[in-house]
């Protein structure tokens, strides 16, 4: 583990560095508090500080504050080492952020206990955060594809239309399902169609840009939402995005299956609401789907 040591005293540094170097730690060691803070600021600080009270420039007390007062979501493990022992300098140390205190001079057993414990809450503030992120990943999308869900694309969506109606960017919404892909479960089975959904989901991908976002509205229906593009340039990503579509065939464990999808883009128009673009975006994937399949309908600016 990286550990960052605070002290101006040459010979306290010195036996720190050499405790925690002896039990495997990675040590930073800065000479005053005003060095640790910008060590403490920099990508990929270390987890733990061991910081000296009494230092020139910032002390260890104010450097724990101007920790603290970061928004972070790895906050470091402070330890705290001084010589005053009174109870209300303990408190004090403790309310400015410090996690525990080591009294000097220090026992090198109780250091190597202390920073076991500290680093042992940093390993449980890492699983913690593994698993808060992993939550907030399902629920956001799609279980099987990986895509966005609806909920998710709901705010997602929401955000954009409020942005566009201040700054006027441009913004289209495409709406797509697979064509006839109710004869590829029937005729191949759901596993299979799964499958298909799942490699669409990358062939999709690769052909958007990465600013666009893609969603699983359900079943075999997915939406796009293109932030920045005009009806002109609209039109050219999303017919990319069939032509990359028609240009595979799928690999399943049944075989390769040919693959289309129909599109329906609805571009913005000044005073559009989430639900009027999607219902225009409806009735063009319904266009695109009465005129044969395979193809990108437009409802633009001026209508159809």
């Amino acid at each position: 583990m990286r550990i960052l040591i605070a002290d101006d005293d040459v010979t306290s540094r010195l036996i720190l560095a050499g405790v925690l170097a002896k039990h495997g730690h990675e040590v930073v060691a800065t000479v005053d508090g005003t060095e640790a803070w910008e060590a403490m600021r920099r990508p990929g600080a270390p987890a733990l500080a061991i910081l000296d009270w009494m230092m020139p420039g910032l002390s260890g007390v104010e450097v724990c504050r101007l920790i603290r007062g970061r928004q972070t979501d790895q906050p470091p493990y402070l330890l705290l080492l001084t010589s005053r022992g009174e109870k209300a300098d303990v408190v004090e140390g403790l309310e400015a952020g410090a996690d525990d205190y080591l009294a000097k001079p220090f026992d090198p057993g109780e250091l190597r206990a202390r920073v076991e414990v500290g680093r042992r809450v940093i390993e449980l503030q890492g699983r913690l955060r593994e698993a808060y992120e992993a939550v907030a990943y399902e629920a956001q999308h799609d279980p099987l594809t990986g895509a966005l869900n609806r909920r998710a694309f709901g705010d997602v969506l929401t955000r954009a239309v409020s942005e566009e109606r201040e700054h006027h960017r441009g913004l289209a919404l495409g709406i797509c399902d697979v064509d006839q892909f109710k004869k590829v479960n029937d005729a191949q089975g759901h596993q299979v169609g799964d499958e298909v959904l799942c490699w669409l989901v990358r062939i999709v991908t690769g052909a958007l840009r990465a600013s666009d976002v893609l969603s699983r509205f359900g079943g075999d229906e997915f939406v796009v939402l293109a932030e920045g593009l005009d009806a002109e340039h609209a039109d050219a990503l999303f017919e990319g995005m069939r032509a990359a579509v028609a240009a595979e065939s799928i690999a399943t464990q049944a075989g390769n299956v040919p693959v289309t999808i129909s599109i329906g883009v609805a571009s913005w128009r000044d005073d559009d609401t989430v639900r009027q673009l999607l219902v225009r975006a409806d009735a063009a994937l319904y266009w695109a789907k009465s005129e044969g399949r395979d193809r990108v309908r437009l409802i633009g600016e001026a209508g159809l």
